[in-house]
């Protein structure tokens, strides 16, 4: 999609050749309410009958209306502009819109416009307007092409929110396209040829090892782990250069199980197609590299991507096997199940040689996390307080929230072995945690973050579907970092 910013009034909007105009409404602006444009009428007319209401998501639909050139009219309310506000305000407006040929869509907010609630708008509607495709025999593409909003004041912060969004927006469908695929249209190979595609251009590195490379690199937990797999694996390094060489990267590792049958510790058969999203972290490495080539910010960022199927055959890892890692620590595998910590263990020791100024892995790595936080907010694991402080604030600004999860030395426990210097699984309590703390051996030599996001890179049921989570709070992230921009951390606390 296209998008543009415009400063005009609403009555002149109104005048536009558009197939739908939909106006973001405040609850209490007595200005805008008391206007003498033809959308103010309508709206006070409906408050007076009790058929527009002041409160999120409220929405009045009209089609072909005298005096306004658009087809379709739709005013949503945004009560106080909040980002919870404009998203419910633009998800009910598309509902009332889904069903018509909309190419072109006028944007216009009623009353003073944010910088936030601008990327909002926009990324609600790309969000709630986005189509896959690419398996279908029939597929029904989106037809929105075009959205130009429009303020009666326009900024130079809101232009550029706008070119952030518009990248945010390219990075999060790339997420969703990657994501989307079945396994046989989104092997390791395949995602291989797909991050040589999005890091093009003169600021853009990439390479791509194969199973003898990583043998050689000594990666023995990542290589247990696609022992069983007719797909080779690959080892997927992506470099976007926009920062002076001195200047340390930051390292984002995405685990990048294109298919996950759970190994000789089968998983059952129920939802088992959704294994599929077993990579939505490699997908959001993707779609932050595709979202930095729009936006050329001037940062080091690397991207990891250890991908592999783990499928069960004769030459699979079986319980109770012990594995040499990079690191040279031994792992017994008592599950097969437990196979993304393995090859995001060998890839945060790969990380170690750029010399990072942060490393943050990203994985849909544990049921225990869709337990404790559902599909709110992901989880986040770090011993390094300003980095998580750093995290949580982008979450939280970007809507793409996080919550700080505890990582005490005595969760541990239930990891230790009598065969090897650790075992890849501790009981049920606290599954997430253990998880990370298996993450944090493996990350000491540099600040490091953990995002869980198995309860928030896609939705099941009738909407099944890819979020594109967390590109937004990572890209949010890295631009915060551009300038030497610093976020003041919070009190150190004991760990």
């Amino acid at each position: 999609m296209n998008f543009e910013i415009q400063k005009r009034a609403l009555s002149s909007v109104i005048r536009d050749d558009l197939d739908a105009l939909l106006v973001l409404w405040p609850s209490e602006d007595k200005d805008v309410v008391s206007g003498q444009d033809p959308i103010a009428s309508l709206v006070r007319a409906a408050i007076q009958h009790g058929d527009f209401e002041h409160k999120p998501g409220a929405v009045l639909s009209l089609y072909a209306h005298p005096g306004i050139k658009a087809r379709h009219l739709v005013v949503a309310c945004t009560v106080d502009g909040t980002a919870a506000h404009v998203r419910s305000a633009l998800t009910a407006a598309w509902n009332t819109l889904k069903s018509a040929k909309i190419k072109r869509i006028g944007l216009h907010a009623a009353a003073e416009l944010s910088a936030t609630a601008l990327q909002t708008a926009v990324s609600a509607l790309a969000d709630a307007s986005y189509s896959y495709t690419s398996t279908l025999s029939k597929p029904k593409p989106r037809t929105l092409k075009q959205v130009v909003v429009s303020a009666g004041q326009v900024s130079a912060e809101l232009r550029a929110a706008l070119a952030q969004a518009q990248a945010l927006v390219a990075g999060v469908e790339v997420a969703k396209e990657w994501a989307n695929r079945p396994a046989n249209h989104c092997t390791p190979a395949m995602l291989a040829d797909a991050a040589k595609s999005i890091a093009k251009g003169a600021a853009f590195k990439c390479e791509v090892l194969g199973p003898k490379e990583v043998t050689k690199l000594g990666m023995g937990a990542f290589l247990a782990v696609a022992r069983g797999a007719a797909e080779p694996l690959r080892f997927i390094v992506m470099r976007y250069n926009g920062a002076a060489a001195a200047q340390a990267p930051v390292v984002l590792v995405g685990k990048g199980i294109t298919f996950d049958t759970g190994g000789i510790s089968i998983k059952p058969a129920a939802e088992m197609d959704e294994m599929k999203y077993d990579m939505c972290g490699a997908a959001s490495v993707l779609g932050v590299f595709k979202a930095l080539g729009e936006l050329k910010p001037a940062i080091n960022v690397v991207g990891l991507i250890p991908a592999t199927e783990n499928m069960p055959d004769g030459l699979a890892v079986k319980p109770g096997d012990v594995v040499t890692s990079m690191s040279g620590q031994t792992i017994e595998i008592l599950n097969t199940d437990a196979e993304g910590r393995l090859v995001l263990c060998d890839a945060l020791t790969y990380a170690e040689r750029f010399k990072p100024q942060a490393v943050i892995d990203i994985a849909t790595l544990t049921g225990a996390c869709v337990i404790a936080l559902g599909a709110v907010r992901s989880g986040l694991f770090s011993g390094d307080d300003a980095l998580a402080h750093s995290l949580q604030l982008a979450g939280d600004e970007s809507g793409d929230a996080c919550w700080r999860m505890p990582l005490d030395d005595d969760y541990a426990e239930g990891l230790k072995s009598r065969y090897a210097d650790v075992a890849n699984v501790a009981g049920r309590q606290a599954g997430a945690v253990t998880a990370a703390k298996f993450l944090q051996r493996f990350s000491s030599r540099y600040p490091w973050a953990h995002l869980d996001i198995a309860g928030t890179a896609w939705r099941s049921g009738a909407a099944k579907g890819a979020t594109g989570r967390p590109v937004g709070l990572l890209l949010h992230y890295l631009l915060a970092q551009v300038g030497n921009k610093s976020v003041k951390a919070p009190p150190v606390r004991r760990r």
